[in-house]
């Protein structure tokens, strides 16, 4: 896979995402439900971007998708509705934030075992809209450039490893990040809005200056 889609591991995580890995690792039992957690994003990430490949294949073979370097092919047309959607939802967030509220079901996590990890891993990939907008935009990218599943790989472990990175802070950094990571907690719960619409920005600007 092209490096300018690489970027795109990072909006991945950001919101609820990265939320829960950080929540998983302020809990009794960190490290063994962050595992379960990562296993559900591994598997969601890895069966989303095949599902995503399948359908650009059937958009391909109805529509010729065209290559990415000429701006009116269809699979660029795609990719610009996306933008113009990513940049709606970032306007929403902006002007409800003054009441927006994490997820209740974030507040469920502290008590969470491992099979509820490994489920809101599952879910915190597969039924994002902002996840399926972007598993799209890759298996867009992928068949453009005649690429398959292996070739997603790198975006695949950058995600993992990004979901990932909670819990190696608390493994490498011991006590000062049991002590942080609570407030980081805090702050992303009541900064929902901001962290939402920064996800936003960061995909429409890899999506139409990177890849």
């Amino acid at each position: 896979m092209e490096l300018p889609i690489l970027p795109l591991a990072i909006t991945m995580m950001a919101g609820p995402q990265i939320i829960s890995a950080v929540i998983f690792v302020t809990t009794p039992r960190a490290v063994r439900v962050s595992l379960a957690f990562l296993a559900g994003v591994a598997l969601a990430i890895t069966l989303g971007v095949l599902v995503m490949l399948g359908i650009a294949e059937l958009l391909g073979n109805a529509v010729d998708l065209g290559g990415e370097s000429d701006a009116g092919s269809a699979g660029n047309v795609i990719k610009y509705v996306l933008i113009g959607l990513l940049a709606l939802a970032a306007l929403k967030n902006w002007r409800g934030r003054a009441t927006a509220e994490p997820p209740k079901w974030l507040g469920t996590l502290m008590s969470a075992g491992t099979r509820r990890a490994f489920t809101i891993g599952l879910m915190v990939i597969g039924l994002m809209p902002s996840d399926l907008v972007i598993m799209l935009t890759v298996g867009v990218h992928l068949r453009q450039n005649d690429a398959g599943l292996l070739e997603a790989l790198p975006f695949i472990a950058l995600t993992v490893l990004i979901a990932a990175l909670p819990l190696l802070t608390r493994l490498f950094l011991r006590h000062r990040a049991e002590a942080a990571m609570p407030r980081v907690r805090d702050w992303i719960n009541s900064h929902s809005w901001l962290v939402n619409i920064a996800v936003c920005v960061l995909f429409i600007v890899i999506i139409a200056f990177g890849a």
